[in-house]
């Protein structure tokens, strides 16, 4: 699934690409990736300038003219693309909008899961999802006192709690290992054990880390491509993440996958060791 930094680097990529341009017609090849009857939905977007993409967690929202905004996640396996007017149509794209320009911006997903909801602007907060969704991981937002009081009041383990975006904006599975190996906690420890000087190690990692993978326009595990379908370049910078069996870069241990809350989860069983819980 891309996650916060591959959802950035789309953004900036649709932004060059797109921003400014208008909307023509739009064909809806699969409806049940929207959420309004395709007629409703092409004809609310037919006229309409994009005059913006910005984004809040994982979800990019496609400012509109007419005071509309797409509100857009693209779940496992989405993606965008700008091709022009007449290229062959993959078998997995599903929604197209026609821009005067001559060019097309495609959605493509292989596993139907991504979603677009179509909503005035102002009320995209109320999107399932997002009516809940934690600050955003920076500086500004991401304070030590908030994560100090939703640590304290948590009995769940560190990993899934991370994965929750109610908690943080934007963490997925691939860097929830990887702020937790160089923060050296273990995946499986209780957040309510976890000191304040660990919180404060964490929040810096997930702030750094973050930034780094966006600088590196994302991370490629699957079919993740950026809007210039080009892959990212951050996997040949991860520490754990899909590499188990192989020597931690810190202390040469032998990184460990195991499954927890359902998912893959890699961590060095020597530097991320368990440490005593309350009871």
């Amino acid at each position: 699934m891309p996650e916060l930094p591959e959802v950035e680097t789309v953004r900036r990529g649709l932004t060059q690409l797109v921003e400014g341009s208008t909307i023509k017609t739009v064909d809806v090849l699969y409806a049940k990736m929207i959420n309004l009857p395709p007629d409703d939905f092409k004809e609310a977007l037919r006229g309409k300038r994009i005059e913006k993409i910005d984004r809040r967690g994982k979800y990019l929202f496609i400012r509109l003219s007419g005071h509309l905004t797409i509100v857009s996640h693209l779940r496992m396996e989405g993606k965008y693309d700008v091709e022009p007017e007449g290229s062959p149509i993959d078998k997995h794209t599903h929604i197209i909008f026609h821009l005067t320009d001559g060019r097309q911006l495609r959605y493509n997903d292989t596993r139907k899961f991504g979603r677009m909801n179509l909503v005035d602007t102002g009320t995209e907060m109320q999107v399932a999802g997002l009516k809940t969704i934690g600050p955003e991981p920076t500086e500004k937002d991401l304070t030590v006192e908030y994560m100090k009081r939703i640590f304290a009041k948590s009995r769940k383990v560190i990993k899934p709690f991370l994965l929750d975006q109610s908690n943080i904006a934007g963490l997925g599975n691939i860097y929830a290992d990887e702020v937790l190996w160089l923060s050296k906690i273990n995946p499986k420890q209780p957040v309510n054990t976890i000191s304040l000087a660990k919180i404060k190690v964490l929040r810096k990692n997930i702030i750094d880390e973050l930034a780094r993978a966006i600088a590196g326009h994302g991370t490629t595990v699957h079919s993740y491509s950026t809007a210039y379908g080009e892959a990212g370049q951050f996997q040949n910078h991860l520490n754990v993440y899909g590499r188990e069996g192989e020597p931690c870069p810190r202390c040469g241990t032998k990184i460990v996958k195991i499954k927890l809350a359902q998912r893959g989860t890699h961590f060095c069983p020597k530097c991320q060791r368990l440490r005593g819980v309350k009871k």
